[in-house]
């Protein structure tokens, strides 16, 4: 006589959400405004304009683009402005700040994408472990989109959870 296993984590209704699924994809670059200074300090208007109109724009077509300044020059808000008319036509995402903030921009809005709607009233387990390390916002971020709906959220695997919050 033998005894069926049982699993109880299939039965439980829990939800599992990987947060790995919601890594931005797509090639960043940084766009530096260091390069189109004159000596790499002094933006001189008629210079600049005349490089931005000589560069390469499909380098960063199709592509997240962060826009930084790299040395400590004053850079005049338009000349921003600039950059980004001659970018939006070709690129995907574009930021000003460095390669991190965009990833993370783009991390967020992927979790702000998620139609909430399907867990409703739902038992949820944030994925704590994955091939992929997972910044701490991003765990955040995705607990302030579920918190309206959900019935519950955990963080682990669904056989060794911490519970996070529960509906009252």
């Amino acid at each position: 006589m033998s005894e069926q296993f049982v699993n109880k984590v299939a039965e439980s209704g829990l939800i599992t959400i990987d947060l790995e699924k919601y890594i931005p994809k797509g090639e960043n670059i940084v766009f530096d405004l260091k390069e189109y200074l004159f000596m790499e300090m002094i933006l001189k208007e008629k210079d600049f304009r005349a490089s931005l109109k000589e560069t390469d724009w499909e380098i960063f077509s199709n592509k997240n683009v962060a826009i930084i300044c790299s040395v400590d020059a004053i850079i005049p808000v338009w000349a921003y402005m600039l950059v980004v008319s001659y970018l939006q036509p070709v690129a995907k995402e574009i930021i000003m700040g460095n390669e991190q903030e965009l990833a993370k921009k783009l991390f967020v809005r992927n979790i702000e994408a998620i139609d909430i709607n399907e867990f409703t009233d739902k038992r949820i387990v944030i994925k704590g472990c994955g091939e992929t390390p997972i910044a701490d916002f991003a765990y955040m971020e995705i607990t302030k989109r579920l918190l309206p709906v959900v019935k519950s959220i955990m963080y682990g695997e669904p056989c060794s959870t911490v519970p996070v919050y529960k509906k009252r």
